[in-house]
């Protein structure tokens, strides 16, 4: 295990009822809000009237962003600074599922950065401040809710990066299971395959001594595991739904990666193929992933093996550790196809056509991932098997 600093400044309500404390954090930051989110489920489900009138109540402003992106893109980005300046707003809250949160936590960033937000997701300049965040979350999956990441797509020039930073931890979140209840069967699909693609990142690793972080991970896991094949055939049992929420927000809270060091190259791979024909984050991945695990897996049978018995129950029935720890990827592939998700990239009609293009993306003149750095090539490699 690594020395390591963990902090984490967001407030998380959780749970039925949580949605009543709106008001209270509301008051704290001003008189005038963004309310930003996307398509208009919110609409559907009741849940925009319930926020317009919590914060009517305590006399807020509300200035409205909507369609927000599942791949949110740089030009929404600027079109909700540009709305923050025009209007003098205090804070932003955004109500939606991961693809919102990440827009919003630009948003703010960019309202106090007078260049394009691109020079911040590059890394060309970092970000200094930025205005108050609040969210209520619809849909479990990116954990982005009580982390300081976030993810936007260039339409221009089709490039899709992560970026992070302290500046924009939500100040609070609020998670009420009932409120996710409504997402379709794919929306909840590819938030479960994206949530154990999080611990997947974390989990995979070389470090030693880390038996507790390990655990986690893998409760986690067996958690989402056990839980999914039942909510994806009913989607409205808020106790399952709890299960995910809470999942979703462990995997990628910063209490997973204490004392390791994460790999990231899948999300890397899947941003590359998302920013190009803009296909879902979960079903990427869940294409990718499996493909990965047998691409690498050389580089220490010992933790696939224990990924195999640990989380998937694997026996060894006589096989080598190679062979239990090929039979847990096998089982891996065979649980996402059981709930619905993807597993090769015809399924969105891709081809083999762009590869060398979505790879270059991915790496550009380095390497990608920890646990085993891929070249340019190993990512293409890893692309042709997921054909």
């Amino acid at each position: 295990m690594k020395p390591f600093v963990y902090h984490n400044p967001t407030r998380l309500y959780f749970g039925e009822g949580s949605l009543q404390h709106l008001g209270r954090e509301a008051a704290k930051y001003g008189k005038s809000v963004l309310l930003v989110y996307g398509g208009g489920s919110i609409k559907r489900n009741g849940l925009y009237d319930e926020v317009l009138r919590l914060l009517e109540k305590t006399g807020t402003k509300v200035i409205e962003l909507a369609g927000v992106e599942p791949n949110p893109r740089l030009s929404t980005v600027h079109r909700g600074a540009d709305l923050i300046r025009e209007n003098g707003i205090d804070w932003v809250l955004a109500v939606g599922g991961g693809s919102t949160l990440d827009c919003a936590k630009a948003i703010v960033a960019a309202a106090k950065y007078e260049g394009s937000f691109w020079d911040i997701v590059t890394r060309k300049a970092a970000v200094e401040s930025a205005l108050p965040l609040g969210t209520i979350l619809t849909l479990a999956a990116t954990g982005s809710e009580m982390n300081a990441n976030s993810v936007i797509t260039n339409e221009e020039t089709l490039e899709k990066h992560g970026w992070a930073s302290p500046h924009v931890y939500p100040a609070f979140s609020i998670l009420e299971p009932l409120y996710t209840a409504s997402a379709p069967k794919d929306h909840t699909v590819y938030g479960m395959v994206d949530m154990m693609a999080h611990v997947f990142e974390q989990y995979f690793h070389h470090d030693n001594r880390t038996p507790v972080q390990d655990g986690f991970s893998e409760s986690i896991l067996r958690a989402v595991v056990e839980a999914a094949p039942k909510l994806v055939n009913d989607l409205t049992n808020v106790e399952l739904r709890e299960t995910i929420l809470y999942s979703g927000t462990m995997a990628l809270n910063g209490t997973l990666s204490m004392g390791i060091v994460g790999d990231w190259a899948n999300h890397d791979m899947e941003h590359a193929i998302s920013a190009v024909y803009d296909i879902p984050h979960g079903g990427g991945l869940a294409i990718l992933f499996p493909n990965w695990m047998t691409y690498v897996l050389d580089d220490n049978v010992a933790r696939f093996r224990q990924f195999a018995v640990n989380v998937f129950g694997i026996q060894a029935d006589g096989r080598s550790d190679r062979e239990i720890a090929e039979a847990g990827i096998q089982a891996l592939r065979d649980f996402w196809n059981s709930i619905g998700a993807p597993s090769r990239l015809a399924d969105y009609d891709i081809d083999d056509s762009r590869l060398e293009e979505m790879a270059e993306k991915a790496v550009g003149d380095g390497t990608r991932g920890n646990f085993r750095k891929l070249t340019k090539q190993d990512v293409v490699n890893i692309y042709r098997l997921s054909l």
